[in-house]
């Protein structure tokens, strides 16, 4: 519990740095900003945070295999 707490803090350092240096997302992020509204849906940033993490968890796996070899 404590290391995913301790990930999810620093998972949030990191966004709100990459906020305050004028990260904004990457190309492809749906926006739309009304009168009254405002609508923010990242997918790009979604799909390349899932490649990422998917490799890393393929890339653990198969080291934790070859290391019980």
């Amino acid at each position: 519990m404590m290391v995913a707490g301790l990930v999810l803090a620093l998972a949030g350092g990191i966004v709100w740095i990459l906020g305050r240096i004028g990260f904004r997302g990457l190309p492809g992020d749906i926006r739309y900003e009304g009168e009254n509204v405002q609508v923010y849906f990242p997918i790009v940033t979604c799909i390349l945070l899932s490649l990422i993490l998917t490799g890393l968890l393929w890339l653990s796996a198969f080291l934790r295999d070859w290391w019980h070899r």
